[in-house]
């Protein structure tokens, strides 16, 4: 590939993802109050008798700097939060799965946190006059939108049996999804492996096609009554054969902190 593709693919790529994460956010809401009770008790009736953590709670159990090595850890501020009211997905089945692109709210969460969680630069020997390797390595960066969200009850654990839901029937077939007048085509959503908490799942999504396509990451998990996602990206992974590792460091060290 020339450099000038080169060039013109990560700029590309770097616009599209960066406008994602720049907006996108659950933020960090007053949350409710209430001491929170041992995941999975239950009550005298048998329903889940799981007590949501506030957003004070939550802050302390979320990711801080010094927490993942090799990673700038920094909180999210009220202009990451999108109220669901400003993404519109045009097919009903893909809502969740599309809201959770953007942490955006699910259900009626009891508290809320975020964090933005951004790779430090890869520092990579290339051959001189190797202007692809260069670039390659100069943008071989994974940058995540962590965010955290509390349920009592079962609330948690719904979540994730209708993320899991909402992906497998937009699997194929693809839908958009719009933002503040940002258009967005998911081509795949594909599940991978992934381990943590209670329980977790993953995909890689696909965003566009050929060689403009980005894929991203999406990991949410469970740890009682508290629910961790993760969407990730990075920069210079950029076409439809293209991919890039989950932040497993980024991932364990949340699920660690939820205990």
């Amino acid at each position: 590939m020339r450099a000038t593709a080169v060039r013109r693919t990560a700029l590309a790529a770097s616009a599209a993802c960066l406008a994602l994460l720049a907006t996108a956010c659950g933020g960090s809401d007053s949350g409710g109050k209430g001491d929170s009770a041992a995941p999975g008790a239950k009550d005298d009736a048998g329903t889940s008798a799981v007590k949501a953590l506030t957003t004070a709670e939550l802050e302390k159990v979320s990711l801080e700097q010094g927490d993942v090595d090799g990673y700038k850890i920094s909180k999210t501020g009220p202009e990451d939060i999108v109220a669901p009211e400003a993404v519109t997905v045009d097919k009903k089945e893909c809502q969740p799965i599309g809201f959770a692109f953007y942490g955006v709210k699910r259900g009626t969460p009891v508290g809320n946190s975020g964090r933005k969680a951004v790779e430090e630069p890869k520092k990579k020997k290339s051959a001189p006059g190797d202007l692809k390797d260069a670039m390659n390595g100069a943008l071989d960066m994974t940058s995540s939108l962590v965010t955290l969200a509390s349920y009592d009850g079962d609330g948690a654990e719904k979540n994730l049996a209708e993320l899991r839901e909402s992906a497998a029937k937009c699997a194929t077939g693809g839908f958009t999804l719009t933002m503040k007048d940002t258009r967005q085509t998911i081509t795949s959503l594909t599940e991978e492996k992934v381990a943590g908490g209670d329980e977790a799942v993953a995909w890689r999504v696909q965003m566009g096609k050929g060689e403009s396509a980005v894929p991203f990451k999406l990991v949410s998990l469970r740890k009682g009554g508290t629910v961790a996602t993760f969407f990730s990206f990075n920069l210079g992974a950029t076409g439809e054969k293209s991919d890039f590792d989950k932040p497993t460091a980024v991932i364990d060290a949340q699920a660690g902190k939820l205990g």
